[in-house]
This record gives C-alpha cells, sequence and structure tokens, in this order.
C-alpha cells in the first residue's frame, strides 16, 4: 500500500476541517444537572430528557460528554446498566438523522469509557436482523411507525422522497429508529425527542425540525406513547408548547456549551483550507 505525503496527512488533519470530536466543557455536567432537574420538575421521564441530552451531545461529537451525562445519570439513579444501554439504544437512533460515521465513532468511545463490568455487561444479541420469519413484520413496524410520525401526508411524503430518487423510500430510517431493544426505554415519545434534538443540534433543518415536533404531537394524538414509560402529564408537557420549547431550548444550551460559542459541528462556518 502507497504511503501518505505528509503535506495530505497535515491537510486530512487541518484545524479548519475540524477532524476531531469536541471535549467536554468544564459546565457540561451543570448543564446536565438542570436539564435533569427541569425534567423532574415537569414530571418527564428520565428515559425522556436522556434521549434529549444523549442525541444532542452526539450530534455535536462529544463523546467525553456522553461520559459525564452516564456518570451523572448513573450515580442519580443507581442503575449503571441499564442507563448504559438506554444511551447506546438511543445513540443508535442517531444514525438516521447523524449518519454512521459520527454515530458509530460515538458508540465506540462510550463504550471505552464505561466501567469494564458495565461494557462486559452490554447485550451482544443483534435485535435487528431481518430473517425470513420476521421480515414481514419489521416491515409492517416500520410503516406503522412512518404513518405515526407523518400522518396525514405520510403517503405524500413517500412519493415526495421516490420522487428525488429511487432508493429514499427503501431505506428511510424507520428501520433504525423502532424500538427492538426490550432492555431499553427507547419508544415512540423518545424516538420524537431524539429526531428533535439530532436536528435541532445539527442547524440548516428547520423544516425537519418542524415535523417532528408535530410528530411528538401526534405520539400523544394516536396513543402510540403509552409504549414508552413518560407519565401521562409528562407525555403531555413535552408534546405542548412549553414542553416543545424547552426540548429546544435544552438542546441549544448543550450546543452551546459543548461548541463553545461555534454553535453545531455540521453546519458551521469554517476557515478556508
Amino acid at each position: 500500500m502507497s504511503k501518505l505525503s505528509a503535506s495530505l496527512k497535515a491537510l486530512i488533519n487541518s484545524p479548519a476541517a475540524r477532524p476531531h470530536t469536541l471535549p467536554a466543557p468544564k459546565n457540561i455536567t451543570a448543564i446536565y444537572q438542570d436539564i435533569q432537574q427541569s425534567a423532574k420538575a415537569h414530571n418527564v421521564s428520565q428515559p425522556s430528557w436522556l434521549a434529549l441530552s444523549t442525541a444532542a451531545t452526539m450530534t455535536m461529537n462529544s463523546p467525553e460528554s456522553l461520559a459525564a451525562l452516564f456518570t451523572l445519570t448513573s450515580v442519580e439513579a443507581n442503575n449503571d446498566l441499564e442507563i448504559a444501554e438506554l444511551m447506546r439504544e438511543i445513540g443508535l437512533k442517531c444514525i438516521s438523522f447523524n449518519g454512521i460515521p459520527r454515530t458509530i465513532n460515538n458508540l465506540n468511545a462510550f463504550k471505552a469509557s464505561l466501567p469494564e463490568n458495565i461494557s462486559d455487561s452490554l447485550s451482544t444479541t443483534p435485535t435487528r436482523t431481518p430473517t425470513p420469519t420476521n421480515i414481514t413484520n419489521i416491515a409492517n413496524r416500520g410503516h406503522s411507525l412512518w404513518t405515526s410520525i407523518y400522518r396525514p401526508f405520510e403517503k405524500k411524503l413517500y412519493s415526495k422522497l421516490a420522487s428525488s430518487h429511487p432508493r429514499p423510500p427503501r431505506h428511510n430510517p424507520q428501520r433504525a429508529l423502532r424500538r427492538e431493544n426490550p432492555r431499553t426505554s427507547a419508544g415512540r415519545l423518545v424516538t420524537s425527542i431524539i429526531a428533535i434534538a439530532c436536528l435541532r443540534a445539527q442547524s440548516g433543518v428547520a423544516p425537519q425540525v418542524l415535523s417532528h415536533i408535530f410528530g411528538l404531537r401526534k405520539a400523544l394524538e394516536d396513543g402510540s406513547w403509552t409504549a414508552d414509560v413518560e407519565s401521562e402529564e409528562g407525555a403531555r408537557w413535552l408534546a405542548s408548547d412549553a414542553g416543545n420549547e424547552w426540548i429546544l431550548n435544552s438542546v441549544d444550551r448543550i450546543v452551546e456549551a459543548i461548541g463553545q460559542g461555534s454553535g453545531s459541528s455540521f453546519a458551521s462556518p469554517r476557515a478556508k483550507l
């Protein structure tokens, strides 16, 4: 295999290209604590505020901050393995919005940051592998989730995606978004929170943020939220204007802290290479 020149290596790792993950800011645990406490004040469950915080943090590409979030949450809840499993499941769902490389890098770094007894206890059984016996069920659940999020425009959106390219409807994100791991609490409501958090943290995709705000509200309308661990009071507040604003403002705080004022690493302008 040929070797890369020193100048090419330097260009690949140019600071202007933001080649590395972002460090955890000193105040990130305090921000997570504030989000945690405000969630409690509105009877919002741990999975919901943890989904918001994990998804925004992964979008900002800060594994160090993920480790801080795990430490805070596990100490408070005293259920380390359950928290790790949930954060990992939330992270997987981020693939649909953040792409594979960023998600995989964060998941790998997150596992490496866990205490050995926790990382060794994480489930290793695949939960999304299609087989001849489950393929129809998988397709039906994916279609149901698509309909729940996008109704009454689910058919129109499907057709619009097909007109832009024939592949997107066949590869829509619902397979990754479905709840497949029975050891986690990443259900319908949490899925919408993950979508909103990722898209808000990215910046530049307001139409999609709006779409998933409505998707969150539809989880209350069609009753699909009941598969989550959220209380009805907490779910209804999350689906209200006040709850929607809390989600967006909480994500903005995480973005501001990790980005150190520069915003998201997805869409912020950068210096000429």
